[in-house]
């Protein structure tokens, strides 16, 4: 299978404008980059096509002379002899005929399935290496309807519309040029007649065109909407929300039916003038003929030679307005793949970058006055002037409230986004400056909410390294006291645990996901509410796994119960994005003020948390 990276392509303005037109008329040009690596296949198969083409040309011809020669010849044994011959000759334009035709439908379906899956390896791959930022506005639902339906239309359009349209193409333009070299006087006036046609036939086209793009994006709409309840079905079952949601699914269903409703109004009537049109134009040409066969001015033959040539020509108008349609859907499908392509994600690779040094004991991690905004708030800093240096080995904890900018800290420490001022130092080097891949593997997170893949536990775990071995996972596990419910499930390790884990608990998910942080076993480990999930006692078992974890490594922890955070090097209060203090937490208790406050209204509520079983006195 080939590998492609996406194509440069420029990125398609939202708004209308006056060249909005000619830009979807080239859209179809963005495939080209996944047809060059199949020339050669793209060759024979234009071969098979015109030699079909050829094939069913000839039949008229043929037919010409069996008519002339076999039927109206004198001799009745000549007769008898003419024809055997020309059947003979018209088996054998048949013959060719089948056997081009099936050389010609494997050639263009083997390419239109090749170079969909690689359109789509490309867009996925590509997809998968956007910042956040590019999924604050981009639902997945959208872009899973863009890898499914738009690359239908395409696969539909490369793999037998675009063959299809070739083909009536060959055989229409040899049609056309042997009615006008048999009969050049009556079809010189029905070209002229058909040229016509042309016009109203563009102003149609470019009414399809837009309305299936319109098309498209109502599809994609409802896909969305889909993708987003379907991922949170136990929220809306809680709610009894299933009937709304159905009905605001129903009703982008039927927005999108409407615009495709419109979008077939236009076009069969596209298709229904074309051939009307042609039909009455050639009628004129055949009927001009029939007078000249009763004038004596053409043979019988010639007649019938030029009803088929009139069949095919008609023939292939009708199926190139058909072609036409779905040309028109695919372009619009394609300029909607081509957008996605031209997305470009402002977390980009340095040019030149850095190599990080080796960490011994825990990597060094510093932040230089950081002031950042998400690009979807730009007006709201969730960091202002934040600056911390965390050395090798050491545990730093951060606390605060909710929407203080603690996972901000972990998110650019991660480069998802970049700073707007300051920078962020790893083991020295300006996270900026080196490779994504070298510092994000480094860099071990267990999130709040804990990811689990539609596979087996054993691999779930493999994902934090994917070389590792069974016993090595299995280490991990125990590690992460999750060998003992994952070897009680009906295959232990094996076992199935559902889309998103549903087939397990929120605390065994949250052990999982601890466990394939350890089995990465990197310097720079960040918890955020890794224990969050977690019951009285699996949260005694994992902060006891997380001790061990910790050593020997730079530990960030962002906890909201600040149990899980009383053995920290330090502990960095956050408010509105700004440090506001910083010790230790009977220092931080001692002087009173944010931190304060939060232990005494948790301790209060939670019962003892020190590990001498004091209780924290309140501010």
């Amino acid at each position: 299978m080939s590998t492609l990276s996406p194509p440069a392509v420029a990125p398609v303005a939202a708004a209308p404008d006056a060249g909005a037109s000619e830009r979807r008329v080239r859209s179809l040009s963005g495939l080209l980059p996944y047809m060059r690596p199949y020339r050669g296949r793209i060759a024979l198969a234009i071969f098979f096509l015109v030699m079909a083409a050829a094939s069913t040309l000839v039949f008229p011809i043929a037919l010409r002379s069996l008519i002339d020669n076999g039927l109206v010849a004198a001799d009745p044994g000549a007769r008898v002899m003419a024809l055997r011959n020309h059947f003979l000759e018209l088996f054998g334009v048949g013959a060719a005929l089948g056997l081009f035709s099936a050389s010609r439908y494997y050639m263009v379906s083997w390419l239109g399935e090749r170079i969909t899956a690689d359109l789509r390896n490309a867009i996925y791959a590509h997809v998968v290496q956007q910042s956040p930022e590019f999924f604050e506005s981009t639902q997945s639902g959208e872009v899973l309807s863009r890898l499914t339906t738009d690359t239908t239309l395409v696969q539909t359009v490369v793999g037998s519309s675009l063959s299809m349209g070739l083909r009536n193409s060959v055989m229409g333009l040899g049609a056309l040029v042997a009615l006008i070299v048999t009969n050049p006087y009556v079809m010189t006036q029905v070209f002229g007649i058909l040229v016509l046609v042309v016009l109203p036939s563009l102003y149609f086209g470019r009414r399809v065109r837009k309305l299936s793009r319109a098309s498209q994006d109502r599809v994609a709409d409802s896909s969305a909407i889909a993708s987003e309840v379907l991922n949170a079905i136990p929220v809306v079952q809680s709610f009894v929300q299933e009937r709304r949601e159905a009905a605001r699914f129903a009703q982008a269903t039927e927005g999108a039916f409407e615009t495709a409703r419109r979008r077939t109004t236009v076009r069969a009537l596209l298709v229904g003038f074309i051939i009307t049109a042609t039909f009455g134009a050639l009628l004129w040409g055949l009927f001009q003929g029939t007078e000249a066969v009763i004038a004596g001015r053409i043979s019988a033959g010639h007649l019938g030679q030029t009803v088929v040539f009139v069949i095919i020509f008609v023939s292939s108008v009708a199926v190139l307005s058909e072609v036409y349609g779905d040309v028109l859907r695919a372009a619009g499908a394609t300029e909607r793949l081509m957008e996605l392509l031209a997305a470009r994600s402002p977390v980009a690779e340095p040019a030149a970058p850095i190599a990080l040094p080796p960490a011994r004991g825990g990597s060094a991690v510093r932040f230089e006055h950081c002031t950042f905004h998400y690009p979807s708030r730009p007006r709201q800093a969730s960091l202002i002037d934040f600056s911390l240096d965390v050395k090798p080995g050491e545990t730093v904890a951060l606390v605060g409230p909710s929407g203080a900018g603690k996972t901000t800290v972990l998110q650019l420490l991660l480069r998802f986004y970049d700073l707007q001022h300051g920078q962020v130092l790893v083991d020295g080097v300006p996270v900026q400056r080196a490779s994504l891949a070298a510092l994000r593997q480094r860099i071990a997170v267990v999130p709040q909410e804990s990811t689990i893949f539609s596979t087996s536990a054993l691999e779930n775990i493999r994902y934090g390294r994917p070389d590792a071995s069974d016993a090595e996972v299995m280490a991990a596990a125990k590690g992460a006291f999750a060998h003992e419910f994952i070897s009680a499930l009906p295959e232990g390790y094996a076992t199935y645990l559902g889309e998103r884990g549903v087939r397990v608990s929120g605390g065994q998910r949250q052990r999982i996901a601890i466990a394939r942080a350890m089995l990465k076993n990197p310097p720079l480990l960040l918890l955020d509410e890794a224990t969050s999930a977690l019951d009285a006692e699996s949260e005694r078992m994992v902060q006891a796994a997380l001790d061990a974890a910790m050593r020997d490594r730079t530990t960030i922890v962002i906890a909201h119960r600040l149990a899980t955070v009383l053995r920290a090097d330090r502990i960095v209060v956050l408010d509105g994005g700004r440090i506001v203090d910083v010790g230790s937490h009977d220092e931080l208790v001692a002087r009173g003020g944010l931190y304060a406050r939060l232990a005494a209204m948790q301790f209060d509520l939670e019962a003892p948390g020190p590990a001498d079983g004091t209780r924290p006195q309140p501010a």
